[in-house]
């Protein structure tokens, strides 16, 4: 063992670390760029990768190898703090600390339809359709139903052709990897059935909404981007997610392509094709939920549902173009969703606006009745989106002043540190997770990039498990370090902006861990460390790709997080372009 020992990191108590900016030169604090020692690999090549992987001798080699080139034994495996292990992100609630402006309090008792109307007496009043290009939004569906001039039968019908046209060649947009006509169009005359009556449930009742693949949705399986899950693990109803959207009175319209079990960034699928990138079909959407991201940016869905286990429902969201939403770690109920990721992943919307995002996470917020939270949990409060006066004194880590906001100048130190122990971690929980089904397939079965994330996954140890949820500890702190000084950190969503999807990738997916390491990088706080977090556009690249910008808020911070991203989205919206497929299904052009 001594032959192989790798130097590892010896880690300063929080308490000596300084997180004021710009640092001072200590050598052992500074920001280290990705470090990722691996080749794009697709087609023949990944192939080849796979089979020596996996074989008896040479894997466990080039596992070693691997782990060792990428620093993962000298910033986990072999590091030394004294830190003791944080496994489940669970933020007490703490009065003194949250002291949010302009907010409205719920009742957790409510209904979910109450729930939603109490978040539509937060927003602005909304105005006619802008000059400049607009995807329509939750409350444009509600009055043009409520006002008889469509109906929800009419939308669901536009709907199914849009997805045909856009499934078949010359397209091949592959954003769903199910939708079923029959239960659509049923969903959608019964809720044309309320509006003629004048009883629509809520202003999401008629409301189109895609739920991606790792999210229980009757009357469809959960494959989780494969061939394979849903057949040794049955779905057997509705996640809590989807039925308080039901509740509502939505038509939730199929199950949206996304990563292969998540195990990816490019939301490139060998099974079900590539969701394509509506501002530029060559160019990826991201992962995991890619399917989620790309049904709101071609306006076939104001809202869809995603889960963000390492930026993946961010991710897509801004290389897409649309908003993200990640809330507080505990604050929507994972019941009914695969548990890929106990303690990384959690319930995400991807939306056309802010506002459409609070409008659903008003529906799907709140604690299963049956369950007994192990920490005291905040009161549910709304932002007061129409109110006159903005909030005021938000003091933000790292950017512009507006609003009579104050900047912040801080250092976080091991961000990239960070990357890996959370990669250790949700590539650890995953491999659990999963290894009973594993046993009853075929590794045939299996694309061939996820079975080189498996593989690596099945590698790590309780050993450097234990010391990724010690850094999870020591990263803890320091960022209740930094939230002692700022409300909110800004940062870039990604490091890049959308690639181009090469053909090689296509039938065998693609491993492009250098990639993959810039368009995660700035995300990986809100699932390490439980924290909420919303992407907003706010521009493009010079290819016209969009770009987002995120804003990460303390523990159960959500109506601050959206008051910034409401204020970031004026600031933005008259700037943005429409993409190359889009659907405009209310009122056809």
């Amino acid at each position: 063992m001594g032959l192989f020992r790798a130097e590892g990191v010896v880690y300063k108590p929080v308490q000596e670390t300084d997180t004021a900016s710009p640092p001072p030169p200590q050598p052992n604090q500074f920001y280290l760029t990705a470090n990722v020692k691996a080749p794009r690999m697709a087609g023949f090549l990944v192939k080849v990768f796979v089979w020596l992987l996996e074989s008896p001798i040479l894997g466990g080699l080039l596992l070693y190898i691997l782990k060792r080139n990428n620093l993962i034994h000298k910033f986990i495996s072999y590091a030394e703090l004294e830190d003791s292990p944080l496994y489940v992100p669970l933020h007490p609630y703490d009065s003194e600390d949250l002291k949010e402006q302009e907010i409205k309090h719920i009742d957790s008792d409510l209904s979910p339809p109450e729930k939603v109307q109490q978040a539509i007496d937060c927003l602005p009043l909304s105005s006619e359709k802008q000059p400049f290009f607009h995807r329509w939004t939750v409350l444009d569906y509600s009055k043009a139903y409520s006002s008889g001039d469509i109906t929800p039968r009419m939308v669901a019908e536009r709907f199914i052709a849009a997805v045909r046209e856009s499934s078949n060649p010359p397209m091949k947009m592959s954003f769903f990897i199910n939708y079923n006509e029959e239960d659509i169009l049923k969903q959608a005359t019964e809720s044309t059935l309320r509006y003629k009556k004048g009883e629509p449930i809520s202003v999401l009742d008629g409301v189109l909404i895609a739920v991606k693949d790792e999210i229980d949705c009757s009357p469809y399986p959960t494959t989780g981007g494969t061939k394979w899950l849903h057949k040794v693990r049955p779905c057997t109803g509705d996640a809590c997610c989807v039925m308080r959207l039901r509740l509502c009175g939505a038509i939730l319209v199929g199950k949206t392509n996304m990563h292969e079990l998540g195990a990816g960034t490019s939301g490139i699928n060998p099974h079900y094709g590539v969701a394509r990138n509506p501002y530029d079909p060559s160019k990826i959407t991201g992962g995991s939920s890619s399917g989620s991201a790309a049904v709101v940016a071609a306006g076939l869905c104001p809202v869809a549902l995603g889960v963000d286990g390492g930026g993946s429902v961010r991710m897509p969201a801004a290389l897409c173009g649309v908003v993200g939403f990640k809330p507080t770690f505990g604050r929507i109920p994972l019941s009914g969703v695969l548990p890929l990721n106990w303690t990384v992943g959690m319930v995400g919307i991807l939306a056309a606006t802010v506002e459409d995002a609070l409008v659903v996470y008003a529906a799907i917020n709140g604690p299963l009745p049956s369950q007994q939270p192990t920490v005291s949990l905040p009161k549910v409060s709304f932002p007061l989106l129409k109110s006159a006066t903005s909030i005021s004194a938000i003091k933000l880590a790292k950017y512009d002043a507006r609003y009579g906001w104050k900047v912040v100048e801080v250092t976080i130190p091991n961000i990239e540190v960070m990357r890996l122990a959370h990669y250790l971690t949700i590539g650890s929980e995953c491999s659990t997770s999963l290894s009973s089904y594993l046993q009853k397939i075929n590794c045939s079965d299996q694309g061939w990039d996820a079975r080189v994330a498996l593989s690596v996954y099945g590698s790590f140890s309780s050993q450097e498990y234990i010391k990724a949820q010690k850094i999870r500890n020591h990263q803890m702190q320091i960022h209740r370090n930094v939230f002692a000084k700022a409300d909110v950190i800004v940062v870039p969503t990604t490091g890049v902006t959308a690639y181009e999807i090469k053909d090689d990738a296509l039938k065998t997916g693609e491993l492009d861990y250098i990639y993959g390491a810039a368009l995660v990088r700035y995300q990986i706080a809100g699932n390490f460390l439980g924290l909420p977090a919303v992407t907003v556009p706010v521009g493009y690249d010079t290819a016209g790709l969009p770009i987002g910008l995120q804003f990460i808020g303390k523990p159960w911070s959500e109506p601050t997080l959206m008051h910034i991203a409401f204020a970031m989205q004026a600031l933005c919206i008259s700037e943005f372009r429409k993409p190359k497929v889009f659907h405009d299904l209310l009122y056809k052009e």
